[in-house]
C-alpha cells in the first residue's frame, strides 16, 4: 500500500486515436488520506478590488482581462505564445505558485469532447490506514463501503448543480467534480463552482493548474465511452464551458498539500469564479443550469447529522469517468491529528475523479445544501472522507464573491 497521497492516482490512457493522455484517478483512503488545502487568496484589498477591463485577445475573440495579462506578463509570459502552447511548459519558474498569482485565460475550443472524454487523470490524494491517528482527535471505525449508484439521466433532472472539472498539469489532462454554488453577491445568478482544494492547486511542491474549466451535466443523458466517439460538443457539454476566471484555496492546502500523506486535508477545498468560453449570453451560470445549492458552513456534529450524499464523476478503474455516480450513507469520524479539524467520512466505493465532489445534506432552513467535498479515500475505495466546511472555507467562499460583487 502506498504512503497517503490525494484522492486521484495518475495514469496514462491511450485514446482512440492513439493519443496518449494523462488519466487520473481518485485515490483510495487506503492510501492517500491527505489532501491538504491550498492557500487563501490575495490579500483582503485584493479580493476586494474589481477585474479591470477586458479587451480583445488576438485572433479568438475571446475577452482577456487586462489583469490577466499584466499578472502573465509579470512573470515574463506572452499571452500568445501562452495559447499557442506555452502553458504547457511546467519549469518551476514559469509555474505560478502563490495565491494571488492565479491565471487561467480562455484558450477557445481546447476543450473539445474528444479531449474531455480522454481526460481521466485525477491529482494523487490517497491515505494509508496507518496515517490515520486513532489516539488523536476522534475517528470512528472504518465504515462498511457503499456501493456507488449511478445517477439518474439526464443529469440535469436529478443533479442540475452537479458536473465535472477539467484542468491541466505536468502530468496531462486531469479532472475532478464539482458543484454550482450560491454567491450571496449575486442572489438567483451565481457564477461560482465549489470543489477540493487539489483540484486546482498541487501543494507545496507546485502551483495553480491550469487551463481550469468546468462543463455541468457533462455527458447529460449517461452515454458510455464508446458511445461518446466523435460526439458533437453539445453532447458532452449542453450547458457550455465554463472557465475559471478566479480561484481559491486555504493557506493549509498551498503550503501542506501534497500528492501523498494527509496534511491539509481538512482544509481541502476551493471556490472558482467562472465565466461562459464564447462570452456572456447575459445569463449566470445558476441561470443557465436552474439550480445552484447554498453552502451550510456551520453543519451539525455528525451524531446529528443522518445521511450524507456524494456526487461525483468517478475515472479511475472500475470506471472511465464518463458517467455521474453517488453515495448515501451516515457519516463518522476521521482524525488526522489532534490539532486539524474533524473530518466527515462515508462508505463509498467511488474512485479517483469524484475529488472535489459535493457532499449534500440540510442547510439551516432544512433544505438540501452543499455540506462537504471529497478530498481523500484510500486505495482500496471503500470509504471517502471530506473536510467540515468552517470559517476558513467562508473566508474564501466570501472572499470570491466579494471580488465580482460588482459585475
Amino acid at each position: 500500500m502506498r504512503p497517503t497521497r490525494p484522492l486521484f492516482a495518475a495514469r496514462r490512457a491511450k485514446s482512440a486515436r492513439g493519443r496518449t493522455t494523462p488519466v487520473v484517478a481518485a485515490v483510495a483512503l487506503g492510501a492517500v488520506l491527505t489532501l491538504t488545502a491550498t492557500a487563501c487568496g490575495p490579500t483582503e484589498d485584493d479580493a476586494n478590488s474589481k477585474p479591470s477591463a477586458a479587451s480583445p485577445a488576438e485572433g479568438d475573440g475571446i475577452q482577456v482581462p487586462d489583469d490577466i495579462k499584466d499578472r502573465l506578463k509579470e512573470h515574463g509570459i506572452d499571452l500568445d505564445k501562452w495559447k499557442g502552447g506555452e502553458w504547457k511548459n511546467w519549469d518551476k519558474d514559469k509555474w505560478l505558485r502563490e495565491a494571488k498569482d492565479f491565471v487561467n485565460p480562455i484558450i477557445d475550443g481546447l476543450w473539445d469532447s474528444d479531449r474531455m472524454r480522454d481526460a481521466d487523470k485525477n491529482p494523487d490524494h490517497e491515505v494509508d490506514d496507518n496515517d490515520i491517528s486513532g489516539d488523536q482527535g476522534v475517528t470512528d471505525p472504518t465504515p462498511k463501503p457503499v456501493k456507488a449508484a449511478a445517477a439518474a439521466t439526464p443529469y440535469h433532472d436529478s443533479a442540475p448543480y452537479a458536473g465535472k472539472l477539467f484542468f491541466d498539469g505536468p502530468e496531462g489532462s486531469m479532472v475532478c467534480s464539482a458543484t454550482v454554488v450560491t454567491d450571496p453577491a449575486h442572489p438567483g445568478k451565481s457564477n461560482m463552482i465549489w470543489t477540493a482544494g487539489h483540484c486546482v492547486h498541487a501543494g507545496k511542491d507546485g502551483g495553480w493548474y491550469r487551463n481550469i474549466a468546468f462543463v455541468p451535466s457533462y455527458n447529460n443523458g449517461g452515454k458510455s465511452a464508446d458511445q461518446l466517439q466523435g460526439a458533437a460538443k453539445s453532447e458532452v457539454a449542453p450547458y457550455g464551458v465554463w472557465w475559471g476566471s478566479w480561484a481559491q484555496t486555504s493557506d493549509q492546502w498551498i503550503e501542506q498539500g501534497g500528492p501523498t500523506g494527509g496534511q491539509g486535508a481538512p482544509y481541502d477545498f476551493a471556490a472558482i469564479h467562472v465565466t461562459p468560453e464564447k462570452g456572456s449570453t447575459g445569463k449566470s451560470l445558476e441561470e443557465t443550469v436552474g439550480s445552484a445549492l447554498p453552502v451550510n458552513f456551520n453543519a451539525p456534529a455528525v451524531p446529528e447529522i443522518s445521511q450524507l450524499t456524494a456526487k461525483g464523476y468517478p475515472a479511475a478503474p472500475p470506471y472511465d469517468g464518463q458517467k455521474l455516480y453517488q453515495c448515501a450513507d451516515k457519516p463518522g469520524r476521521l482524525s488526522l491529528n489532534d490539532t486539524d479539524p474533524t473530518m466527515y467520512r462515508i462508505g463509498c466505493t467511488m474512485t479517483g475523479g469524484s475529488s472535489g465532489g459535493g457532499w449534500v445534506g440540510q442547510g439551516s432552513d432544512g433544505k438540501p445544501a452543499l455540506v462537504s467535498n471529497t478530498s481523500i479515500g484510500p486505495v482500496t475505495s471503500g470509504w471517502l472522507a471530506g473536510p467540515r466546511l468552517g470559517k476558513e472555507a467562508k473566508g474564501i467562499y466570501d472572499a470570491v464573491s466579494k471580488k465580482y460583487a460588482g459585475q
